[in-house]
């Protein structure tokens, strides 16, 4: 499997919906089962650094990254940049005791890793999460700067993916992880998966019904709420031509049909502050249904993005500004 740039920026496609939902079952399983097992059976914090190369990279990267974040370090023995930079993310790695899991891959002997992410020079980070590919920084950059990227990753990872990270045990031998059984079903796991599948098979509609199916059994169901909003987004953008819905948008600054449209594909191509900023600079100029209409699309998009996400906490506060 050949690893997709993507950032940290809300951007939606269906691979990301599948992979959040997967990636929450995995998690819940190795929750319970900690839990069964009274929290035995954790990982030495040694296999919290790890070696990586192109042959185990399927293995070793983006199949852990639906139990954790990888974060991968690009580095070479020539580069001296990467000295300061390696021994200072293995240090976090172990600190920040399994919230990621730290994956080196030294690229001149795996070249093409390195082509398929695109990088044009060393040290490079990237994080992997439940398959999605999130460039982190380039280059030489100060602790501070990195404990705060970790810790927006490791945010995102919990909120968006179920990513809680991995058990360590200080007693435990290196390489002793263990393999998580599977849990039984949840009440909701047919539902889901129908709605995974037709997502898969671009049955929006579909995978609308089986969310919906889901939150009248449960109506606080985050996970179905989250792929209902998502699904619901796509379904309204499918077969938009782009730059009509923007030149409205332009054209007609009080039209709100208009500017919720545009909103959407601001959303859609990762533009989270653009699509908020847009409604809520609209709501402040609208009164009665228009601006209960803008409200509402909002409230739908922040479900989109995440309720926990730092660009939806402030645009609460810009809408509640507009409103009152």
């Amino acid at each position: 499997m050949q690893p997709r740039n993507m950032s940290m920026s809300g951007v939606v496609d269906l691979a990301a919906v599948k992979a959040a939902q997967e990636a929450k079952a995995k998690a819940e399983q190795a929750r319970a089962q900690a839990a069964r097992d009274g929290g035995a059976g954790g990982i030495s914090p040694a296999d919290l650094v790890i070696d990586v190369d192109e042959a185990g990279f399927e293995n070793d990267v983006l199949q852990r990254s639906a139990e954790v974040p990888v974060v991968i370090d690009f580095w070479a023995e020539w580069c001296q940049p990467c000295k300061q930079l390696s021994p200072l993310l293995e240090r976090l790695a172990v600190e920040y005791n399994g919230r990621f899991l730290l994956a080196k891959i030294d690229v001149d002997a795996n070249q093409m890793l390195m082509q398929q992410f695109g990088i044009q020079g060393i040290p490079a980070v990237f994080a992997v999460v439940a398959g999605q590919a999130l460039p982190l920084f380039q280059g030489a950059a100060g602790e501070e700067q990195i404990r705060g990227t970790l810790d927006q990753l490791v945010q995102v990872a919990e909120h968006r993916f179920g990513l809680t990270g991995l058990t360590v045990d200080p007693d435990a031998e290196a390489g002793g992880a263990q393999a998580t059984p599977e849990r039984p079903a949840g009440p909701y796991d047919a539902l889901l998966e129908a709605a995974v599948q037709a997502l898969d098979s671009g049955d929006l509609s579909g995978a609308i019904q089986a969310y919906k199916n889901v939150l009248n059994e449960d109506p606080g169901n985050e996970e179905a709420k989250l792929g209902l909003a998502q699904a619901e987004l796509l379904q309204r953008v499918q077969g938009v031509d782009p730059q009509q819905v923007r030149k409205d948008a332009a054209d007609k600054p009080a039209d709100v049909q208009a500017q919720i449209a545009a909103a959407d594909l601001d959303l859609v191509g990762g533009h989270v502050e653009d699509a908020f900023g847009r409604l809520i600079e609209t709501v402040s100029r609208t009164v009665g249904d228009d601006r209960d209409t803008l409200r509402m699309r909002l409230l739908e998009l922040f479900e989109v993005v995440g309720p926990e996400d730092p660009r939806v906490i402030a645009a609460r506060r810009a809408l509640a500004r507009a409103l009152f």
